[in-house]
Parts: structure tokens; C-alpha cells; sequence
């Protein structure tokens, strides 16, 4: 797969979105090889990784997120799911799976239905293979608003805790197994 050829279908001009979503996404990557160098033990498919880590946040083009030069018309929380879908389309189905379960720590259908997010609820939103776990945890280091800052592991766990225990909880637990 050529990752780059599927950012620029989507995202065919040089402008910022692009530049932020490809700065933010390489610093994903990048962290996720480093864990896969670290832990050879995990077995990790590092090309998936590095593919899957770029294209996590396609689907930020459609969503409505100024801060971060989005002008579409979705809510941002639906990135993941969009990202799927074109993804899907493309013909990338692990790919999309990681773009549905990225999103905080992972969405379950109890906070979909406790928050009324703007989610399906017949869909899986949890990091369920080690790989989508990965990108999931790297990804919580970097944000699209601030590409110049990387968090510490505390800082990471402390801005999930509006999110719930749970998610900071998984969140630890995978800090402790690919740090």
C-alpha cells in the first residue's frame, strides 16, 4: 500500500490541513516504530504500522475543526469513522478499523450512549488488534493544535481523565507494556 498516494487523493492541494495532518500523523509513526524497535517481542507488523499511523486522522478533512484548518460540516468525534469509510472505499479494511478505534483510548457503546455522541452504536470503537492499540496509545501524545509539543506519559494520562478512569486506565496499562 502507498499511503502517500491515498493522503493525496484525499488532500490534493499543499496547504495547512495537509501540513498538520502529515506532521501529526509522522510523529504518530514515528513513535510507533520506536515501540515496535523496543519491543521486538510484540511482533509487531511495523510496514502496517507505519501505513495505518499515517492515515489514522484522514478523515479530518470532512469535519468541522477551525482551530486545526478543518472547514467540513461533521462533527469532529466523526474523523474516525469518515477515515474508515474512505478508507473502506479504497479497499484498506485494517487500515479503516484503525481509524474507527482511535479516538481517545477507544469509545465504548455505553459512553456513545451516555454522552448521545454522534456515533452508530452498531459499530466497534475499541483498539482491539495490538497494532491499533499502538497507534492509539502514540497518537495521545501529539495534538493537531500544538504539532510542536510532545506530552510526557502524566501529562497524556491526566488530559484523559475528562474522558473517564477507564480510558486512563488503559491508558497506563499500555504505557506500562510499550514504554
Amino acid at each position: 500500500m502507498d499511503w502517500q498516494k491515498v493522503i493525496d487523493l484525499h488532500y490534493p492541494q499543499e496547504n495547512e490541513l495537509r501540513r498538520i495532518l502529515l506532521t501529526h500523523s509522522r510523529q504518530v509513526a514515528d513513535r510507533c516504530l520506536k515501540i515496535a524497535h523496543a519491543h521486538p517481542e510484540l511482533r509487531l507488523d511495523e510496514e502496517f504500522l507505519e501505513e495505518a499511523a499515517m492515515l489514522h486522522d484522514i478523515g479530518i478533512v470532512a469535519c468541522d475543526a477551525p482551530g486545526i484548518q478543518c472547514f467540513g460540516i461533521e462533527p469532529y468525534i466523526c474523523h474516525g469513522i469518515i477515515g474508515a469509510r474512505m478508507l473502506r472505499e479504497a479497499g484498506y479494511e485494517r487500515h479503516a478499523l484503525v481509524c474507527e478505534r482511535h479516538t481517545g483510548t477507544g469509545i465504548s457503546r455505553e459512553q456513545i450512549v451516555s454522552r448521545n455522541l454522534p456515533l452508530p452504536l452498531n459499530g466497534c470503537y475499541e483498539p482491539q488488534a495490538l497494532e491499533e492499540q499502538v497507534i492509539c496509545y502514540a497518537d495521545k501524545f501529539y495534538s493537531k493544535s500544538h504539532l510542536e509539543r510532545e506530552r510526557t506519559v502524566a501529562d497524556t494520562a491526566r488530559s484523559l481523565e475528562k474522558f473517564g478512569e477507564e480510558g486512563v486506565k488503559r491508558f497506563l496499562c499500555w504505557a506500562e507494556r510499550f514504554e
